[in-house]
């Protein structure tokens, strides 16, 4: 099926407008020099689409399995309209790297599911360092930049589908 031979009857697309968006980070310590890159990437993007910087929180946590639990708080609190994860899980030698990976994502996307709020994914799961760098800023972009957009963009296609 061609993109043009969609007959639909409602499409709704994102909107890249962030303006009047409150929207909570909460970016991992451990790997620290990786996690601010992506935090910066982030910043830049949510105020570059219109995010009014005050309407920006952070907070940080030990790491990346923790992720979850402080943006549960963030969504609890219910004075914002997204929250991105941040952080970076690099393979070593032994299987901790698969337990982190999958921890954080299995508790934010459950958190996401069962809050109906965006919660976005913006965790580097990499075999090496320099693919963290790579993708924190490098020749791959910025993973937080991303993260923002899709931050943006799904809040603005909830907002759409419960307005119809």
């Amino acid at each position: 099926m061609n993109r043009e031979d969609l007959s639909v009857t409602t499409e709704y697309k994102g909107q890249l407008q962030g303006q009047g968006l409150k929207i909570a980070i909460v970016a991992g310590k451990f790997n620290e020099f990786i996690s601010r890159h992506l935090l910066e990437g982030a910043v830049e993007e949510l105020t570059r689409l219109g995010v009014r910087p005050d309407d920006i929180s952070v907070a940080w946590a030990p790491g990346s399995f923790e992720l979850p639990l402080l943006a549960r708080a963030f969504v609890d609190a219910g004075r914002t309209d997204a929250v991105i994860c941040l952080g970076a899980v690099i393979r070593g030698e032994t299987q901790h790297y698969q337990h982190v990976a999958d921890a954080a994502a299995r508790g934010i996307a459950t958190l996401s599911q069962q809050s109906g709020k965006p919660v976005i994914f913006g965790v580097l799961t990499v075999d090496t360092l320099e693919q963290a760098i790579q993708r924190a800023g490098a020749k791959s972009g910025n993973k937080g930049a991303d993260a923002a957009r899709a931050a943006i963009e799904t809040v603005s296609v909830l907002r759409q589908i419960k307005e119809s």
